[in-house]
């Protein structure tokens, strides 16, 4: 058991270093947001974005949401975008009860079919964040909870570049 817990474990391991990979273009989809806004590519483009992949039955994803907020909060007026991707098998009722409560004040996106996690590179883990920079090129994914401090230096250096 320990043998297949190590190996599992490496092998994610490789995938968050893999993932952590930045430069390949953030896919261009459009968000259907749970107040029935479409946000589309154009209404994106030149921001710094965080795209934040998560579920309401995921405790990391729950546990590091109030961190996003601070994150959205800090950067918001200087060009810089969040949308939180709900898991296509998390249950609407229970996305917008969960935004609600918690008075989230960015996008919040519904993703019904998997259509948007599959452009991210068929995401499945919860919570998984991209960072886009301006040029629209992912500079960073997590896989789990994000180093907030590492997160905001990035997030700093990504709104102090031109396009």
């Amino acid at each position: 058991m320990i043998k297949k817990f190590l190996s599992l474990f490496s092998t994610l391991a490789v995938v968050s270093m893999l993932a952590a990979c930045g430069g390949d273009k953030a896919p261009q989809v459009d968000y259907i947001t749970i107040k029935g806004q479409t946000i589309k590519p154009a209404d994106y483009q030149g921001q710094v974005m965080l795209v934040n992949f998560w579920a309401t039955s995921c405790t990391t994803c729950v546990k590091e949401m109030p961190d996003i907020v601070d994150t959205y909060n800090k950067f918001k007026d200087q060009g810089f975008r969040t949308i939180a991707v709900a898991m296509s098998y998390d249950r609407p009722d229970y996305v917008v009860n969960f935004t609600e409560t918690r008075k989230l004040p960015f996008d919040v996106a519904l993703d019904v079919n998997g259509n948007i996690a599959k452009a991210f590179k068929d995401v499945k883990i919860t919570p998984t964040t991209y960072v886009i920079n301006r040029k629209g090129e992912i500079i960073k994914t997590y896989v789990g909870e994000p180093d907030f401090p590492a997160l905001h230096q990035l997030i700093e250096k990504s709104l102090a570049e031109k396009v």
